[in-house]
């Protein structure tokens, strides 16, 4: 039958990588470049040996839970103590930092796409601002990076994508027609606030009941052994899921919920944490490779010369230049400035927004998508390349000095 074939080799690839993966985790190849690549290969454009059959829900579904996971660890794992010194820097990059890079991505975005409309040149830049966790793991998790900027960036990753979630539903509705001018100012207005506060409330308050739950349970033996490793996947898509369900940001609400559950948890937090790394690896590994074999059908696979200078510019000029201007007066480091705007790969969230684009059938929607995905593509080869070429060249540079 054609999906076990599929299944086979899947499962066979997926063991074979990894047997080598911590050794290639120290090379500039990195494991979304590899999957992608395989999937691409393996889908109807390559060899012809793969058909997934995957539509834009199950892939939007599979990328949603794989950033929850992301974000609830990699948050319960920050920090907060070197966050508190240098908070200003990850909160400039969200509240200045992010609005210029949407701002900016429009402007340029007017100039390249003059078959766009306005609200769905708006949309693209939305739909390229916020950066991925997942994809910058290898910078966020190496320990010659300054911790310092390893948390503002771990930060800024962890939150940019909740906060655009409203951004870009109004202007998916002003893109659609959907929303008159008065809809329109109350969805400016309402949307960003319900998204943003009800995601933060319910990360905060499944954070601290997950955290006290564990802790009493795992001291009365109720809890231990295999059974560690699933309170935290199982909490990570909880406060996605019920936030979402509330019309919140299930994104803000996983980063909130395991910057709680990771300050409040003390006793099994590296036995938890570590095995919900390993689940949210193998989820980020199939949607790269999901993600692969997209880029041989429509509208994935469309492209022009517009499409690659957007994608090029939004990882170089407008990110960087967002970065540059958020951090004026915080005194830090040239280098560091650079190696900031750098590292702001685009991946999860922007696949699950080009699905919700293209499920609306805009006039443009082909054009939003096929940028949107080459654009993470760039990103996949441009930032997982680097990532630890330029982490040691920094560290080395930097030493001991101020950041």
């Amino acid at each position: 039958m054609p999906e076990y074939k599929t299944l086979t080799i899947l499962a066979a690839f997926a063991f074979l990588y990894s047997l080598v993966a911590s050794r290639l985790e120290r090379t500039p190849v990195s494991g979304a470049l590899v999957y992608v690549a395989a999937g691409l290969l393996g889908g109807p454009a390559g060899l012809g040996l793969i058909d997934l059959q995957i539509d834009g829900e199950t892939i939007r579904w599979l990328a949603e839970l794989t950033l929850a996971v992301v974000l609830f660890t990699d948050s319960a794992n920050a920090n907060l103590k070197v966050l508190r010194r240098f908070e200003a820097v990850p909160l400039r990059l969200l509240l200045i930092g992010l609005p210029f890079t949407i701002l900016l991505g429009f402007g340029i975005g007017v100039l390249l796409f003059r078959n766009l409309s306005l609200f769905e040149v708006a949309l693209l830049a939305t739909m390229l601002a916020p950066t991925d966790a997942a994809l910058g793991k290898a910078v966020v998790t190496n320990d010659a990076v300054p911790d310092s900027v390893r948390e503002s960036l771990n930060v800024e990753s962890g939150l940019n994508d909740g906060i655009c979630v409203p951004v870009l539903l109004l202007f998916l509705a002003l893109a659609g027609d959907h929303a008159s001018g008065w809809e329109a100012a109350s969805l400016a207005a309402m949307l960003p606030l319900r998204a943003i506060g009800i995601g933060a409330l319910v990360g905060l308050a499944l954070g601290l009941a997950g955290s006290i739950a564990l802790r009493v349970c795992a001291q009365r033996g109720w809890t231990q052994g295999a059974w560690l490793q699933i309170p935290v996947i199982a909490l990570s898509m909880l406060c996605f899921a019920l936030a979402q369900w509330l019309g919140g940001s299930g994104f803000i609400a996983a980063f909130v919920g395991g910057m709680t559950f990771g300050a409040l948890t003390r006793e099994h937090k590296q036995a938890v944490l570590e095995a919900a790394d390993g689940t949210g690896d193998a989820l980020a590994m199939l949607t790269w490779f999901a993600f692969g074999t997209l880029l041989s059908i429509p509208p994935f696979n469309i492209v022009d010369w517009r499409m690659l200078a957007y994608a090029v510019l939004s990882l170089t000029v407008i990110r960087m230049s967002s970065v540059l201007l958020c951090v004026v007066g915080l005194g830090l480091r040239t280098d560091t400035k650079l190696f900031m705007g750098w590292f702001g790969p685009r991946g999860l969230a922007s696949i699950v927004f080009a699905v919700m684009v293209a499920s609306e059938h805009l006039p443009g929607g082909d054009t939003l998508v096929a940028t949107t995905a080459w654009t993470v593509l760039v990103s996949i080869l441009a930032h997982g390349l680097s990532a630890n070429f330029f982490a040691t060249k920094y560290s080395h540079r930097i030493g001991n000095s101020h950041i």
